[in-house]
């Protein structure tokens, strides 16, 4: 799945029990594909899952050892085996996303829906060409990247308080 002028191919997957919560398709591949950094393989891909909150508490549990459900993951895609570079795929890897969780977050810190969805999938793609917030300054560096481009979508910055974003606005 596609959108004409995007460079990047998402296979969106929808396994939930409710897909008009959802955003659309164009929606996810927007998001995603201005997430894509110059550098990224030409005709990359993605998969893109969108779960309830037992498979994305399993897929935490297994993978990152924590019981509970949560907004996003990030599986990079790593070859099994050395390749040239000739050969190198474009396959960026997968983000599962939590459709239960991003609706309660959303809810939580007071925004739009469609800001903390476009969030999140900013956020999980950035992960999947190498971005990471192990420490200060990766988070630092990776939160300035997405308040950027969040910012190109006229969405607010997403780690400021709503408080804070009036009082920014304020003369």
């Amino acid at each position: 799945m596609n959108a004409e002028t995007s460079p990047l191919w998402v296979d969106l997957q929808l396994a939930v029990s409710d897909e008009t919560l959802c955003p659309t398709e164009a929606e996810f591949v927007r998001w995603a594909s201005l997430a894509l950094l110059p550098d990224a393989p030409a005709d990359a891909e993605v998969t893109l899952r969108i779960v309830d909150d037992e498979e994305s508490q399993q897929l935490n549990r297994d993978y990152r050892g924590k019981n509970k459900p949560t907004n996003v993951l990030s599986f990079p895609f790593e070859s099994p085996i050395d390749l040239p570079p000739e050969a190198e795929l474009s396959l960026l890897g997968d983000l599962v996303i939590c459709l239960p969780q991003v609706l309660r977050e959303a809810a939580e810190q007071q925004k739009p829906a469609l800001h903390h969805w476009a969030h999140l999938v900013i956020h999980g793609m950035l992960h999947l060409q190498g971005y990471d917030h192990e420490d200060e300054e990766e988070a630092q560096y990776m939160e300035a990247k997405e308040v950027q481009l969040l910012a190109q979508l006229n969405i607010p910055d997403p780690y400021i308080s709503k408080d804070e974003q009036v009082d920014q606005q304020t003369p």
